[in-house]
């Protein structure tokens, strides 16, 4: 039976840092496979004529190193960082070798060490890595395919975070990553650096300003602590007033009661991905938002003085996950991810083309769902989707709200708005997915 390859834990300290059974694996081993640091680590314990390979900038050759050393029955180890497991390489090695051909020997991990240096219990810390592709700096055009994206979903919804950096992402670029988004307040942050040689360093609840200017040596890891609990945030159904509107018109909004039969009808998931189309002031895609905190939303609104309110109200309530663009659809919908939902609140007059894309273009199960408050608009969606062959239904929504008359209450009536809500039939959508 073939030996399988041992992807070793190992740490700063060298030798000193392993049990017997990994230091003799990698004295025995007839194939080296690490990173230029962790070779030179260990290398007066290989053994005479063994293979070292330096997996820097290789990964995807990795599996291949390993396979055709194993057919030559050569003892083959791989040399990673801390726990292979935790965010490490272990896992990627054992999806391609398979589990049978594979075996992991893990050490302390290196967050484990940088919380015990801090003194912070790490069980409820929500640990993340940035340990990625380098999109340079964090900026206001920057969206969920920028590598620093995903610690701003972690970061409102975590008190306790542990971050691997790399020399590219490091705490000084995090910290500016927060100061860009309005979380500098939020977080202290401390970094554990050179952990366990002759040059480690401790750096303890620092403020996000005076991080962004300061550097540290590598390797390090970042831990943030928030300064205060989080406040629970209202999901939707907030009050209209809430949001900036335009004035000094009545205000181009989706009314709560009309926004809340249609976020229920998009039938949103924590990952959905959600277009949002004439954003008006963006309280349907803001609060669609705020219910994917692992999805995201795209919005586009025609109007520039309405894409700056929809600006002024992500800014308000802390949104990360949408990103807006101020153009007249069907413009960069190619470009757009396939969405799960979308809401057309707003047309610009290209209504019958942006049903018949949205229908095309949304995954398995997705819903449209579109308000109206003109009869030639809603003649025209149900005329669409009939055309289309599509599954779809009508609410009509009548709300009146109560005002004061003197010492009493009356109730006012808000004008009637049709909530069309539409999926493509699954025969079709199977055909348009192939």
């Amino acid at each position: 039976m073939t030996e399988p390859c041992r992807i070793i834990g190992v740490l700063d300290n060298g030798i000193e840092g392993l049990d017997p059974a990994a230091l003799s694996s990698i004295e025995t081993a007839d194939v080296i496979i690490g990173g230029h640091r962790t070779l030179s680590l260990f290398k007066d314990t290989f053994k005479a004529g063994a293979e070292q390979k330096d997996l820097t900038g290789k990964l995807a050759q990795i599996p291949g190193w390993i396979t055709a050393a194993q057919r030559e029955n050569r003892a083959v180890v791989v040399l990673a960082t801390g726990d292979p497991l935790c965010h490490g390489i272990g896992s990627y090695l054992l999806d391609k070798i398979g589990n049978e051909h594979g075996e992991i020997i893990p050490n302390t991990s290196t967050l484990q060490l940088a919380c015990a240096r801090l003194g912070i219990a790490w069980q409820s810390a929500h640990i993340a890595s940035v340990h990625t592709k380098d999109s340079g700096e964090w900026h206001h055009q920057a969206d969920r395919d920028h590598s620093l994206y995903p610690l701003l979903p972690a970061c409102q919804q975590h008190d306790l975070l542990a971050i691997f950096t790399s020399p590219e992402n490091g705490p000084e670029r995090i910290a500016r990553l927060l100061l860009q988004t309005g979380m500098a307040d939020a977080f202290s942050l401390s970094v554990a650096a050179r952990l366990l040689t002759p040059e480690e360093s401790i750096h303890r609840q620092l403020t996000i300003n005076d991080t962004a200017s300061m550097s540290f040596p590598e390797p390090n890891i970042v831990i943030l602590q928030r300064c205060s609990p989080r406040a629970e945030r209202v999901l939707f159904g907030l009050d209209d007033e809430r949001y900036a509107q335009r004035k000094p018109d009545k205000g181009l909004i989706t009314k709560r009661e009309v926004r809340a039969v249609s976020l229920a009808r998009l039938q949103l998931t924590r990952r959905s991905i959600v277009w949002d189309i004439g954003a008006g002031s963006g309280s349907v895609g803001l609060e669609a938002a705020q219910l994917c905190p692992a999805g995201y939303v795209y919005a586009i609104e025609k109007n520039p003085a309405d894409a700056d309110i929809v600006q002024q109200n992500k800014a308000r309530l802390g949104i990360h996950n949408l990103k807006l663009f101020n153009a007249r659809a069907p413009a960069h919908l190619d470009d757009w991810p396939d969405p799960d939902a979308v809401f057309i609140g707003g047309s610009g007059g290209e209504l019958e083309q942006l049903i018949r894309l949205c229908l095309q273009r949304l995954n398995p199960g997705g819903w449209l769902v579109m308000n109206f408050v003109t009869l030639e608009n809603l003649h025209t969606a149900t005329e669409t989707l009939k055309k289309q062959h599509a599954n779809w239904d009508l609410t009509q929504l009548q709300a009146s709200r109560s005002q004061p008359i003197l010492h009493m209450q009356r109730l006012q009536a808000e004008n009637p708005v049709w909530i069309v809500s539409a999926q493509a039939r699954p025969d079709h959508d199977a055909a348009q997915h192939d």
